[in-house]
């Protein structure tokens, strides 16, 4: 997956935060500074995509999920877009407090959205009153904009994806507690040893945001193509075996028998 430094540079990924706002643990990243703005490094943030984008590509192909979080508005839609289009849980509104250290409970609310949904197919839904019906749609509604995205998610994700760690830092925090691999988009106001895979960039506008996410998830996408082939492949394997039998020893003659 080779990254192009001039498509970075054509999306913004290059500008960082004014300088007095910088972490110092970003240095390594930061290639200059113009008019007070720490400008980054791009030939690092490419080699950074390309190694972010191969460990990606491995848990992918493991069969484990990828989280992104993303609940700025201007990474939302992307992310929804780019995630929702390889078939990964999302985070896009506001992160649900023990999403990770408490998935039990995560789980137990999204249960409640199919059972919500069942009693509409059943026609249990139209034996409540008015009042009660308003209530579980409101509840559905809630459940559906805050978890919706993860109901395929049945256990913790095999990596985070974050853009903005200052702004997750719950979510960093609780995948931290549980050892769960991070990734991210890193700015220059951030400090990077937070993160596991660290992609220094521009995480305040649209256009960098979508670039980067364009690099990982087409990373994840050849990750599950390979995951498919190698299933299919062991597949055919197996309906090939039967016919491979040995066909059976030929008759003895009755010359040999003698």
């Amino acid at each position: 997956m080779a990254v192009e430094v001039k498509e970075l540079l054509e999306a913004g990924v290059h500008f960082g935060h004014l300088t007095r706002k910088w972490d110092p643990n970003m240095a390594p990243y930061v290639y200059m500074e113009r008019n007070g703005i720490h400008i980054i490094n791009l030939y690092k943030t490419a080699a950074k995509i390309e190694e972010a984008g191969d460990a990606l590509a491995k848990i992918a192909n493991s069969g484990r999920k990828i989280l992104f979080v993303a609940t700025k508005k201007q990474a939302k839609d992307i992310v929804a877009e780019k995630a929702g289009s390889i078939n990964m849980p999302y985070i896009t509104e506001r992160w649900p407090g023990g999403m990770l250290t408490n998935f039990v409970t995560i789980r137990k609310a999204v249960k409640k959205m199919a059972t919500i949904d069942r009693m509409k197919k059943d026609g249990t839904f139209l034996t409540l009153s008015k009042k009660e019906r308003l209530q579980v749609d409101r509840l559905r509604s809630k459940l559906e904009k805050n978890l919706g995205s993860i109901t395929d998610m049945t256990r913790l994700p095999g990596a985070l994806f974050v853009v903005d760690i200052k702004r997750e830092h719950i979510a960093i925090k609780e995948a931290q507690k549980l050892n769960i691999p991070i990734f991210a988009m890193v700015d220059t106001n951030s400090d990077p040893r937070q993160v596991d895979y660290v992609i220094p960039a521009n995480d305040d506008a649209s256009k960098s945001i979508d670039k980067i996410l364009s690099h990982v998830t087409s990373a994840i996408s050849q990750g599950l193509a390979e995951r498919k082939a190698d299933k299919d492949a062991a597949a055919s394997a197996k309906a090939e075996a039967p016919k491979a039998k040995a066909a059976p020893a030929p008759k003895a003659t009755a010359e040999e028998e003698e």
